[in-house]
C-alpha cells in the first residue's frame, strides 16, 4: 500500500494537470494534500484521482473561501472522519481519519502555520497531544509540519529547539519519523527557501508502533518536470512516499 503526501502549492492552478499526471506516475492508495484548495483547479485534480480508484475523498476546503489553503485526504477505501478533542483548534490544516483499508489505519493530516502567524506553537501542542494520548490502533501524523530537527534537516539555521523537541517528544510518545527510522541521520530537503535556495525537510510522516512495524519504504521525490531540487518543479515541495506492507 502507498500513501502519498505532498503539499502542491497554492491549490495547483496551471500546474493541475501537471501534478495530475505525477500522481498517476506515483500510483498512490492513499493521497494527503496540503494546500489544495476549493478551486477549479484543486477539484480537477480531486476528480482525476477518484479516475485513479481514490473515490473516498475527505476535504476541508470551503466553498465560501475557495483560494484558501486546506487538505484533501483520498483513498482507495472508505474514509471516516474521526473528531479528536485534543487535536488542533484550526479545522482547517487538521484532518483525522480512519482509512478502511484491508489492514485499518488511521491518519492525521496536518500544514502546521509558520511561526509568523502565532498560530504554530498551539498547533504543534494539539499534534502532540493527539499523539501522547492516542489509543486508536495502527495510525500515523502526515503532512507539511514546518519543522524539522537543527542541524540536521536544514541547510542552514532557521529550525529552533523548540520545533526539534517537539519531534523529540513525538519519539517519546513513540512515534517514529519514517525516513529517519529507515534512514538514519541521510539528508533530504522538501523544500527549498526562494531567495538563497537553502534546503530543509519540513514534510514527515510519523507513525506509532501498532503502525511502524508495516513500514516498508520512505522516500521524498520531486515532480518529473524538474531540472532540480526545488526549482521549476511541479510543486515548491517534494512529495513523501510511505509504502506499508500489506501483510
Amino acid at each position: 500500500m502507498r500513501l502519498v503526501a505532498w503539499n502542491i502549492r497554492a491549490g495547483g492552478g496551471r500546474r493541475g494537470e501537471a501534478l495530475a499526471a505525477q500522481l498517476r506516475h506515483w500510483r498512490p492508495d492513499v493521497a494527503v494534500l496540503c494546500e489544495f484548495r476549493a478551486t477549479p483547479p484543486s477539484l480537477a485534480l480531486a476528480h482525476a484521482l477518484g479516475d485513479l480508484g481514490l473515490t473516498h475523498q475527505l476535504t476541508t476546503a470551503d466553498p465560501a473561501a475557495p483560494c484558501v489553503n486546506r487538505l484533501l485526504v483520498a483513498s482507495r477505501w472508505p474514509l471516516d472522519r474521526i473528531d479528536e478533542r485534543r487535536a488542533p483548534s484550526e479545522p482547517g490544516r487538521w484532518l483525522c481519519a480512519t482509512v478502511g483499508a484491508p489492514r485499518p489505519f488511521a491518519l492525521g493530516a496536518m500544514h502546521v502555520p509558520n511561526r509568523v502567524t502565532g498560530r504554530k506553537w498551539p498547533f504543534l501542542d494539539g499534534v502532540l497531544r493527539v499523539a501522547e494520548r492516542w489509543r486508536g490502533g495502527p495510525a500515523l501524523l502526515v503532512g507539511d509540519t514546518n519543522s524539522g530537527r537543527p542541524g540536521l534537516d536544514e541547510e542552514s539555521s532557521a529550525f529552533n529547539q523548540r520545533e526539534g523537541a517537539w519531534i523529540e517528544s513525538l519519539e517519546r510518545a513513540g512515534w517514529r519519523d519514517a525516513f529517519r527510522h529507515l534512514r538514519g541521520q541521510a539528508r533530504a530537503y522538501t523544500w527549498y527557501s526562494p531567495n538563497a535556495g537553502n534546503g530543509f525537510r519540513i514534510d514527515q510522516a510519523f507513525l506509532n508502533p501498532a503502525l511502524l512495524p508495516s513500514l516498508a519504504r520512505a522516500r521524498y521525490a520531486w515532480g518529473r518536470h524538474t531540472t532540480a531540487p526545488g526549482r521549476d518543479a511541479v510543486s515548491d515541495h517534494a512529495a513523501l512516499l510511505v509504502d506499508l506492507r500489506s501483510a
